[in-house]
């Protein structure tokens, strides 16, 4: 008997980098150009609207919430006041649209993204060939202050990074190569001591998230599937979401609550023109660790 999900809430394009706060989970729908937010009760609130497909979220110490803007590839920071600027432009860095971010907790970010035009080369090779064969990408570090540098190169699609509770260890999904990667955090948010956490095949990651036992659950874009893993690639447990899910993240009351975001499909033209994606939820054993 599996564990029992139910759904917190529908009617989305498609949801992209959920992040617990303040008794809601927060979370970018791509195609409605806009943040949203969502009570355990299924209260849904639009949070922000930008004039670009948002992505990774995050929060920096004074309130400010980062939000990607994936096509024009910035980082933009909206203060406590509502206004909304440009923290970062990392068009010099990032060789396709932006993706998934996690702020550190002095509010530095790490972002990845595409490296390549992932839904032309999947239509015109499909998807074994893809994976086999595809460009790298560079991480990005955008600095507090919104400076930016390459935090690590040639990385197969970077995704869903978190960071250890002890600040110290960055941990991500590289989805076309089917591994969770891991880096030492320098106290200047440089990465050194790259490895493989653990190998993810036949699953691939997407988004990810930290429990207190150490585990990582990981969203299986390529199956109806949230995939709990050990370091070293031991599958604890694996939940049915009966759609290609995308993004995971713990949080409620007692960090229990395992919100999981999925959709019918990734691919821009579909998920745009319909409203196929949910968020479910499941109460698990561990709860969240570190930042998300």
């Amino acid at each position: 008997m599996g564990r029992a999900t139910r759904v917190l809430t529908g009617g989305i394009h498609f949801g992209e980098g959920p992040r617990w706060r303040d008794g809601r989970l927060w979370f970018s729908d791509f195609y409605a150009h806009a943040v949203n937010s969502v009570s355990l009760t299924g209260d849904l609130r639009v949070e922000v609207e930008i004039d670009d497909q948002p992505s990774g979220l995050g929060w920096m110490p004074d309130g400010s919430l980062l939000i990607v803007s994936m096509q024009k590839r910035q980082v933009l920071r909206r203060t406590a006041d509502g206004r909304i600027s440009v923290h970062a432009d990392l068009g010099h860095i990032a060789t396709f649209h932006c993706n998934d971010m996690v702020v550190d907790s002095r509010g530095g970010a790490y972002v990845g993204n595409f490296g390549f035009n992932l839904d032309a080369a999947i239509a015109a090779r499909g998807v074994a060939d893809v994976l086999a064969d595809h460009p790298t990408a560079k991480l990005a570090y955008v600095a507090p202050d919104g400076q930016t540098r390459v935090a690590a190169d040639d990385m197969h699609f970077p995704n869903g990074p978190v960071i250890t509770p002890d600040g110290k260890t960055l941990i991500l999904g590289e989805t076309l190569g089917a591994v969770l990667t891991a880096f030492d955090i320098a106290a200047n948010g440089d990465l050194s001591n790259r490895r493989v956490w653990a190998p993810t095949t036949p699953a691939v990651p997407d988004g990810i998230c930290l429990d207190a036992a150490g585990a990582i659950w990981l969203a299986n874009p390529v199956a109806p599937q949230c995939v709990r893993i050990a370091e070293g690639g031991k599958v604890l447990e694996t939940i049915d979401t009966g759609q290609p899910c995308y993004a995971c993240m713990l949080g409620g009351d007692d960090g229990k609550s395992l919100f999981m975001v999925v959709a019918d499909s990734s691919d821009h033209a579909e998920a745009a023109k319909s409203k196929t994606g949910k968020i479910l939820v499941a109460s698990v054993d561990s709860p969240r660790a570190g930042l998300p």
